[in-house]
């Protein structure tokens, strides 16, 4: 695991520990936000999982439906 991916799965690990019993757990998806972001940032790496996980915060809104949203798989390069 890179240092970056390191950080920013603290940075996430921090806020399940500390804003999310305050705040509550309001996600529209499954798995949550922040579970989904740890699983894309252990997939993908840094940036790519910061890319994904951006993203998929930006549609938890309330005009999007949610629902069952998977970490995409990660695809191997043909060769």
């Amino acid at each position: 695991m890179s240092p970056g991916t390191a950080a920013l799965r603290g940075a996430v690990l921090a806020y399940q520990w500390t804003l999310r019993p305050v705040l509550g757990c309001n996600c529209r998806f499954h798995p949550s936000c922040s579970e989904y972001a740890l699983e894309a940032l252990g997939t993908h790496g840094a940036l790519r999982g910061a890319w994904l996980s951006g993203r998929r915060i930006l549609r938890c809104n309330p005009w999007h439906p949610g629902g069952y949203d998977p970490v995409p798989s990660q695809t191997l390069p043909k060769g």
